[in-house]
């Protein structure tokens, strides 16, 4: 009599997955750590060329940046995650309401940091629980990680001509971390570039931050303008930026891709506080130091300060053409920031003219 055969267990990829998705991570997938050889030498290129702007930070760290092994020699497999925070309504249904400021999508919740780290650090538990000889290390954002690239070779999607990764699932609203393991695991099959002739994302652009499709130039970026730039913005892009006071939504609102992106797989921490929706203009130029940590505590907005968001919120008044703004922006024209200064002094000759 022949043995009837046990069903084959579940894989210890398998069950890594079920894991992290009961941390609340809609995207999972495994690259081997050497998968994306590519990325330094675009890494250094886009450095010489000055597009990274003011982040030294991307520069001085670029020979660990530019590989999972120049950051730690050890690593074997890097584990992609993605937490979605996929939109209920249109970001960029605000475009025509020039008094309210528009905050970019991923910065209406909780900070993405706090969230994706303690969900990774309880996978990351998970597995060395499970492997005994694993070594882990988790990364979110601030270490010298190239997290778009390690994702779309393991498969969570591709890097759009907008240069931030695409999923098939989710569009373009994925939080993404990494867990570098020393262990060899299983590579899931890597994504594959679907944006074909498609160039909404290069057109959606208000101040031409696409050289050419699949770069960006950081200088040129809203983004880049009104969070991580500390100084006056340049004068040649202030009238693009509208009424953007934090970020900004327009080459991955436009993508095709977000119609298959489903709400109900956004993670619960990502729900849009109220204030944090469509801010009054005037609200913000009224912040001092302490209104700012209070409106916006527990939000990534936090680490900009108050000068930068008056400052930015000083431009889209400017912007706005309208007149009841003058009073506060004169004030503001005597601000002890000099770039709030700046600001309001331009925003008020942009009103008069």
């Amino acid at each position: 009599m022949v043995a009837e055969a046990l069903p084959h267990p579940e894989t210890l990829e398998q069950r890594l997955e079920a894991v992290a998705r009961a941390q609340g991570f809609a995207a999972f997938g495994i690259a081997r750590a050497d998968a994306a050889p590519e990325t330094a030498a675009r890494l250094d290129r886009w450095l010489a060329e000055g597009c990274h702007g003011d982040m030294i930070w991307m520069e001085s760290r670029s020979s660990q940046r530019g590989s999972p092994q120049g950051l730690w020699p050890e690593v074997r497999s890097v584990i992609a995650l993605g937490m979605s925070y996929a939109p209920e309504v249109d970001p960029l249904a605000l475009a025509e309401v020039p008094t309210r400021g528009r905050i970019s999508v991923y910065a209406q919740g909780a900070d993405y940091h706090d969230v994706v780290k303690k969900a990774l650090k309880a996978v990351a538990r998970w597995l060395v629980a499970e492997v005994k000889a694993a070594e882990v290390k988790v990364f979110v954002d601030t270490a010298p990680v190239m997290e778009k690239p390690l994702s779309a070779a393991a498969g969570l999607g591709w890097q759009g001509k907008h240069t931030n990764l695409v999923s098939r699932e989710h569009g373009s609203w994925l939080f993404l971390g990494a867990i570098y393991t020393t262990l060899d695991l299983a590579p899931s099959v890597a994504g594959r570039d679907r944006c074909g002739s498609c160039a909404a994302c290069q057109q959606a652009c208000p101040t031409d931050a696409f050289p050419a499709p699949y770069r960006l130039d950081a200088r040129r970026c809203v983004s880049y303008l009104t969070i991580e730039h500390d100084g006056p913005i340049p004068v040649d892009m202030r009238r693009g930026i509208g009424n953007r006071v934090y970020g900004c939504d327009d080459c991955l609102s436009v993508c095709p891709w977000n119609k298959f992106a489903d709400t109900a797989a956004r993670h619960k921490a990502f729900l849009p506080r109220g204030e944090l929706v469509a801010p009054a203009i005037a609200d913000l130029l009224a912040l001092d130091d302490a209104g700012f940590r209070q409106v916006f505590a527990g939000s990534p907005i936090k680490r900009i300060g108050r000068n930068r968001m008056v400052r930015n919120a000083a431009i889209a008044a400017g912007n706005s053409g309208d007149a009841r703004f003058r009073a506060r922006l004169e004030a503001l024209a005597l601000d002890e920031s000099p770039m709030v200064a700046d600001a309001a002094a331009w925003a008020l000759a942009e009103l008069a003219s």
